[in-house]
């Protein structure tokens, strides 16, 4: 491959990289109260009671 191929490879691939590093720095974790948190939890678990009795 010629020099410049790798060097859009390069860059894609930094670019790709530089954004999934971005992405997590500014991620945050939602204030949820404890409330919210059950409801979540609850339907979770009724969820996966529902795809359990889908599986048999």
């Amino acid at each position: 491959m010629p020099w410049y191929a790798w060097l859009i490879l390069i860059l894609a691939l930094g670019s790709i990289l530089g954004g999934l590093l971005l992405l997590r720095d500014t991620a945050k974790k939602l204030p949820l109260s404890e409330e919210q948190l059950e409801r979540i939890r609850q339907r979770n678990r009724e969820q996966e009671a529902k795809d359990a009795e889908e599986d048999r």
